[in-house]
């Protein structure tokens, strides 16, 4: 099933709630049946098991201000309950209700590898990921990293298609 809009921000004001993560994510939307009801007996939860510290759920104007941040750079989220939301993710035992997602959300579904390593890797080992990362690439795979400069950033260059310079544009007018 596909969430609506007000679905989605429920979902994500539960899953930004301070103490609950995806385990008890999951829990509550099976005992309530949607997050919105999750929301509304949170403190009623909070008390029943003696917490002083009543969740703090993440207001409807944060979650706005993420989701319109998130359209401003091209992402968008993806629920678990949702058909565009990858199997393998899913398959994990605490698979994060939520994913943000920029780019073809088709490539979630193909196989993927990852390749990551060292932030200050040596000029040896940033080839060898590149050369790993064009290799498997070439071969339909898709590359996953950390993003972090080093052997995940060598990764993800080799593995992306070269984008063209502004010059060799020019010249093709």
């Amino acid at each position: 099933m596909n969430l609506s809009s007000e679905q989605r921000i429920d979902w994500l004001r539960l899953i930004r709630t301070d103490g609950i993560g995806p385990a008890t994510f999951r829990q509550l939307i099976d005992k309530f049946g949607d997050a919105d009801k999750a929301i509304a007996q949170a403190p009623a939860l909070a008390r029943a098991r003696g917490r002083r510290n009543i969740f703090k759920i993440a207001s409807k104007d944060q979650i706005n201000a993420e989701l319109d941040q998130a359209d401003y750079l091209g992402a968008r989220f993806i629920a678990s309950c949702e058909p565009a939301y990858p199997a393998p993710v899913k398959a994990i035992s605490d698979a994060p209700p939520v994913l943000c997602v920029k780019g073809d959300p088709e490539l979630l579904a193909k196989n993927t590898i990852g390749i990551v390593g060292a932030r200050n890797a040596s000029a040896a080992g940033r080839k060898i990921a590149r050369d790993l990362a064009k290799d498997l690439g070439a071969n339909g795979l898709v590359i996953a990293s950390g993003l972090a400069r080093g052997i995940d950033g060598a990764a993800h260059q080799a593995a992306l298609p070269p984008v063209p310079s502004l010059s060799s544009l020019a010249g093709s007018m």
